[in-house]
C-alpha cells in the first residue's frame, strides 16, 4: 500500500533559491528523505539552452542532501521536473510532493492523492520521435502507475514526464553510429520529444491504440488528456511521475483533471478543480477557492490553424518572438485569472497533449 502524500507549493525568489523547500523541511511539514517528486517553473527562456533548469535542480537537490540522510546518488534519483519559461505573469515556483507516515495523515477511505515514479530504459537520439520511444515511455508509465497503487487508469489524473531532446552533440553521435534522427532542428525536437512521450502515456493508459511512426506530430487527433511532457538536455531517458487517487491511503489531498479546448477555455480549468472534489458555484470566482487549491498544472499549444475561436492570430508567423513564449504567456494569464495566483504551472509544447490548440489541466486540492 502506498503512503499518504503531503503536497505544498513554494515560491522561488531567484533561480537558485531553494529556501522555500528548506523551510518546509526545517518546520517539519515534510521530511527530506520522504520527498518523492518536485515539479516547478524556472525563469529561463524555456528553450534548448535554458540552463536555469540545471541551476534550480542543483539548488533543490543540495537541500535534500543537506537536510536528509540520502546520499548524493540517491537524491539524484528523485524526479525533479523543471519547466523553463515564466512568460507573462507566470511566477517561478515549485510544487513539492512527499510521503507522510500513516499516523500523521487524515484517515479516510475516500480517494486521496498518490504518487508513483519510474525511469524508462535509455532513449538514444535515433529513437526520439519514433515508436521505440512510445514503447519505452509506455512501459515506464505502467511501472509508475503500479507503484502509485493505482489499478484503474481512470484514477490517473496527471502524468508529468521529462525526456531528452536532440542537441547538436547527440545528433552527431547518432550519425557517427550510422543512425538517422527525426529532425536536425534542436528546438523542433522539443515538440517532437514531448509529443512522442505523450503518445506513450496515452498508450499506457488505454487512451489510444499504439500509433505508427508517421503519426507522431502529424495526427493531432491522437492525444492524452492527462500527459504533461517536458524535455531538456539534462537526461537520457524518460523520467515519469504518475499522480492519481487511491482509496485507503488517507491524507488531505485529491487530484482531478480536464482539458482546455482552446487557449481561452477558463471553464476547462474550473472543470479540473471540480473534478478534484471542490464544490463550486455555477459561476465561480477565485475567492471561492479560499486556500484549498494547491496548484494547477497545464500544457498549452498554439492551434495549428492559426486561430482561436475563429479569430486569426499571428503567433505561428512571428519571426521575432517564438510562438512557444506567446501561447505560454496567454494561457498563464488565463490560469492566473482563474486561480487568483500567478504561481501556476503552465508549460508549452503540448503536441498530443489534449486537443489541438488546447491542453490538459490537472488540479490538486486540499480537502482538509
Amino acid at each position: 500500500m502506498p503512503e499518504p502524500i503531503e503536497v505544498r507549493k513554494v515560491v522561488l525568489g531567484s533561480v537558485s533559491d531553494a529556501s522555500g523547500l528548506a523551510a518546509l523541511l526545517d518546520d517539519g511539514v515534510v521530511e527530506a528523505d520522504r520527498v518523492v517528486a518536485v515539479v516547478g517553473k524556472t525563469e529561463g527562456n524555456g528553450g534548448v539552452n535554458d540552463y536555469t533548469r540545471i541551476i534550480a535542480d542543483r539548488a533543490f537537490r543540495e537541500v535534500l542532501v543537506d537536510r536528509g540522510s540520502r546520499t548524493v546518488d540517491e537524491v539524484r534519483q528523485v524526479p525533479i521536473v523543471w519547466s523553463g519559461g515564466t512568460d507573462g505573469v507566470i511566477s517561478p515556483h515549485a510544487t513539492v510532493f512527499a510521503t507522510l507516515p500513516a499516523d500523521r495523515a487524515v484517515a479516510t477511505d475516500e480517494p486521496r492523492l498518490t504518487v508513483g515514479y519510474a525511469l524508462s530504459d535509455r532513449l538514444p537520439p535515433e529513437e526520439i520521435g519514433r515508436t521505440a520511444m512510445v514503447d519505452k515511455v509506455a512501459a515506464a508509465v505502467r511501472d509508475a502507475t503500479a507503484r502509485a497503487g493505482v489499478t484503474d487508469p481512470a484514477d490517473v489524473h496527471y502524468v508529468q514526464t521529462k525526456t531528452p531532446l536532440l542537441t547538436i552533440d547527440t545528433i552527431r553521435d547518432a550519425k557517427r553510429r550510422g543512425q538517422t534522427v527525426w529532425t536536425e532542428h534542436t528546438l523542433e525536437s522539443m515538440d517532437l520529444s514531448n509529443g512522442c512521450t505523450a503518445l506513450g502515456v496515452a498508450v499506457a493508459l488505454g487512451e489510444i491504440e499504439r500509433p505508427e511512426d508517421e503519426d507522431v506530430l502529424h495526427d493531432r487527433s491522437l492525444y492524452s488528456s492527462v500527459a504533461s511532457c517536458s524535455s531538456g538536455v539534462e537526461l537520457d531517458r524518460a523520467q515519469v511521475v504518475v499522480v492519481g487517487n487511491a482509496r485507503g491511503i488517507g491524507g488531505r489531498y485529491r487530484i482531478g483533471h480536464s482539458v482546455m479546448r482552446d487557449a481561452l477555455d477558463a471553464d476547462g480549468i474550473w472543470a479540473a478543480i471540480r473534478d478534484a472534489g471542490l464544490h463550486l458555484p455555477d459561476r465561480p470566482h477565485p475567492s471561492d477557492l479560499g486556500d484549498r487549491l494547491v496548484n494547477v498544472f497545464l500544457k498549452c499549444e498554439a492551434s495549428q490553424d492559426g486561430t482561436v475561436r475563429g479569430r486569426r492570430n499571428a503567433m505561428l508567423d512571428d519571426s521575432d518572438v517564438h510562438w512557444h513564449r506567446q501561447i505560454k504567456a496567454c494561457v498563464g494569464g488565463v490560469a492566473a485569472a482563474v486561480t487568483g495566483d500567478p504561481a501556476v504551472f503552465v508549460s508549452v509544447s503540448a503536441a498530443h497533449q489534449g486537443p489541438d490548440g488546447g491542453g490538459p489541466v490537472a488540479a490538486v486540492v486540499d480537502l482538509g
